[in-house]
């Protein structure tokens, strides 16, 4: 089973477009899980335990992982473990390298963790993406239009009649497929998003930018003109309880904010 074979009967199944980010930061969790061995494991767990039947999978930002070294390893490693199979995992790590250093950080996401998609950096062109997409069931989403306030400085110059994101999009799906391509896009970008998706329905989009970073999600799913697509929110969702609350009420208010995203996204749906 492909990357889209597993996305779409997930999404059919919980009912979900959402993604839920794991960017497990110890100084934002609730003191309730400090008193463990290892606290990003155990939230992470909690996390998942309490939002494994409505999300359509999970996006772990490796950053934080390995800054907390080899607890930090574990954590991402045990993470996965906790979520079911069914559900798409992404690593995002935003690589982009030369072949054979990339072909080694392949190995370490797809065969040593298992993870479904990674985020790619594409500045280095398809060499660096070839190693990650020659592996038939699983899949990378590439940088295209990036939410960050920067974004402008390299992804919107124009290169002849069209920006670079849009020269991105089109070499890299002429290296791939849309089985095992896609890329992100920005919540942001609401006319180059419907634009894309409109020109390319069978390509998956991951679309960060929604809660703190303060995008409309009912906007949003007006101009996705696809199915194909899912959107993380990480510290809307994950950072929803007080510091101080206990675990019922943390794994209760993580729920309803999960529930509520994916109740936006769901009812506006194409």
């Amino acid at each position: 089973m492909n990357f889209t074979q597993k996305s779409e009967l997930i999404r059919e199944k919980n009912k979900s477009n959402l993604v839920i980010g794991l960017d497990t930061d110890l100084q934002k969790i609730p003191v309730y899980f400090l008193n463990y061995k290892n606290p990003a494991l155990e939230f992470n767990k909690a996390v998942i335990d309490c939002t494994k039947d409505i999300c359509a999978g999970y996006k772990l930002n490796i950053a934080f992982y390995e800054y907390l070294e080899e607890s930090g390893i574990e954590a991402m490693r045990e993470s996965l473990k906790a979520i079911p199979d069914e559900l798409i995992k992404i690593c995002d790590a935003k690589r982009g390298d030369i072949d054979n250093t990339a072909e080694k950080y392949a190995e370490v996401y797809f065969d040593k963790y298992n993870f479904d998609s990674v985020t790619i950096s594409p500045y280095m062109g398809t060499d660096s993406i070839k190693p990650f997409i020659k592996r038939n069931n699983k899949h990378v989403f590439v940088l295209a239009l990036t939410s960050n306030n920067s974004y402008a400085d390299f992804e919107m110059l124009k290169a002849g009649e069209r920006h670079l994101y849009e020269h991105v999009t089109e070499t890299i799906l002429s290296a791939g497929s849309e089985d095992n391509t896609g890329f992100v896009f920005g919540a942001n970008h609401l006319q180059e998003i419907k634009n894309f998706s409109e020109k390319n329905p069978g390509v998956s989009l991951l679309i960060p930018g929604i809660g703190a970073q303060g995008n409309d999600p009912a906007i949003l799913i007006e101009n996705v003109k696809t199915k194909n697509f899912v959107i993380n929110s990480s510290r809307e969702i994950i950072y929803a309880a007080e510091k101080e609350d206990s675990l019922s009420l943390i794994s209760e208010k993580i729920r309803t904010s999960a529930v509520k995203l994916n109740k936006i996204i769901r009812s506006n749906e194409n």
